[in-house]
C-alpha cells in the first residue's frame, strides 16, 4: 500500500510542482505562520552541512547557502521539483536525490548538523522509517528542525465564517483529494495526531526542546480579518494556528 501512494503521489507532484516553486521555503515556515526571523529556530548556519527533507523547489536551501552553510544536501520524490531546484541552485554545487523520504538511497549518516524540512515531512508514508533515518543522517548535537499542518487543522472546516470540527481527530488514515491545485493529480496525504509526530521523534531517539504552535506573522498585523471559508485564511489562522513547528536534536 505505502509503494503504491508513493508511485501514484510521484506521478501527480510532477504534475503539480509549478503551483509551488518558491513556495512555502525558509524563512517561512508556512502560510499564515510566523517566519524565521520571528521565531530565532536556527542556530549558526556558517560552515555547516545541511540536508533539506522535501526541498521542492530548492528556494530554502539558496535560504542556507545564504547564510554560509558549507554543504547544501536536499531529497525530493519529485523529478520536476529536483530539476527546479537544481535550476535554483546553479553555481551552489548542491547535492540533490530524487528519492521518497522514507527510504535510505546512500545520503551520509552522521553527517550532518542540522536536518529540517518545511511544508513536507508530513507527506510520509512511514513516519518512523523517516525519523529514524533523519535521526542517523545528523552528528551527535545537530537537531532536526520540521513545520507541517497543526494536526488538527485539515479537521476545521468553515462556513460563512463559523468554524467547526469535521470529522474525528481520533481517526489517523489518509485522505485523497482528487483534483490536487485544481489539476487531475490525485493525492493521498496521511492524516496524524499531535501526539503521534511526538512520540514518533522520541522513538527515534530525538530530545524534543521546542514544539510551537504557531501565532501569524507580525507583517500581518495591520491587516484586518475578511471573512473567508478558503482551507488557508489570515481569518483562520487568528483563531486556530494553521502550523506546527518542532526542533528536536540527537543527544
Amino acid at each position: 500500500m505505502t509503494n503504491d501512494i508513493l508511485i501514484n503521489n510521484k506521478k501527480s507532484w510532477d504534475i503539480v510542482a509549478h503551483h509551488f516553486n518558491g513556495k512555502d521555503a525558509l524563512p517561512s515556515y508556512g502560510p499564515f505562520t510566523q517566519t524565521e526571523d520571528e521565531l530565532g529556530l536556527l542556530e549558526n548556519i556558517s560552515l555547516r552541512r545541511v540536508l533539506d527533507i522535501g526541498c521542492g523547489s530548492g528556494h530554502s536551501l539558496k535560504y542556507m547557502s545564504d547564510k554560509g552553510a558549507s554543504e547544501i544536501w536536499g531529497v525530493d520524490l519529485s523529478v520536476s521539483q529536483i530539476a527546479t531546484a537544481n535550476e535554483t541552485l546553479k553555481g551552489l554545487n548542491p547535492h540533490l536525490y530524487c528519492a521518497p523520504m522514507e527510504k535510505d538511497v546512500g545520503i551520509p549518516k552522521e553527517y550532518f548538523d542540522l536536518v529540517y524540512s518545511i511544508y513536507a515531512i508530513g507527506w510520509s508514508t512511514d513516519l518512523s522509517a523517516t525519523f529514524k533515518l533523519i535521526y542517523d543522517y545528523l552528528l551527535f548535537g545537530g537537531y532536526f528542525l520540521f513545520s507541517w499542518d497543526h494536526p488538527l487543522y485539515p479537521h476545521l472546516k468553515s462556513e460563512d465564517g463559523r468554524i467547526y470540527l469535521d470529522g474525528s481527530y481520533q481517526n489517523e488514515g489518509t485522505v485523497t483529494y482528487n483534483n490536487f491545485k485544481g489539476e487531475n493529480a490525485p493525492m493521498v496525504i496521511p492524516t496524524r495526531k499531535m501526539s503521534t509526530y511526538i512520540n514518533e521523534l522520541i522513538k527515534a531517539g530525538f530530545t524534543i526542546e521546542q514544539v510551537i504552535e504557531s501565532d501569524t506573522p507580525s507583517s500581518l498585523t495591520s491587516i484586518e480579518d475578511e471573512v473567508s471559508d478558503r482551507y488557508y485564511s489570515l481569518y483562520k489562522a487568528r483563531k486556530f494556528p494553521t502550523t506546527m513547528i518542532i526542533k528536536a536534536r540527537k543527544l
